[in-house]
């Protein structure tokens, strides 16, 4: 399987701007630029675009784990703080809310480790990776 997206930028690194479309067309010539990645500017930016993939990769992967494990989660709600310092992404932090029936908090953070280090997301990014939970029954 292979997947696609394309970035046009048009101009100077601060000056100009870029849209991103997907192969999904889900984003669809979504606008970037220096101030929706620096500042609070309008549009997208890679940092929030790998926050995403790396929260929906993870959760999937749990969702997995919990499926082979003969566990069905009711909600699993992942969000993804990715950390930009000094021109690098220098840590990805996955902050899990799960709604499980009869799942011991043992076995879930076996999982939720599992998945932290084997998604796909995890194993691409070369930076500090973190998992934290709440889980409700």
């Amino acid at each position: 399987m292979k997947r696609h997206a394309t970035a046009v930028w048009n101009g100077s690194g601060k000056e100009g701007k870029g849209n991103l479309t997907t192969q999904s067309t889900v984003l669809n010539k979504t606008q970037y630029s220096f101030g929706s990645r620096f500042e609070e500017g309008i549009g997208t930016n890679p940092e929030e675009l790998i926050a995403a993939a790396h929260a929906g990769c993870f959760t999937m992967k749990l969702s997995f784990n919990l499926g082979e494990a003969g566990f069905e989660p009711t909600e699993l709600e992942t969000k993804c703080q990715i950390t930009f310092e000094d021109g690098a992404v220098t840590k990805s932090h996955l902050i899990l809310k799960a709604t499980i029936d009869k799942i011991s908090e043992e076995k879930f953070a076996e999982l939720v480790k599992d998945a932290e280090n084997n998604c796909p997301i995890s194993k691409l990014l070369n930076t500090a990776i973190s998992a934290e939970f709440t889980l409700n029954k």
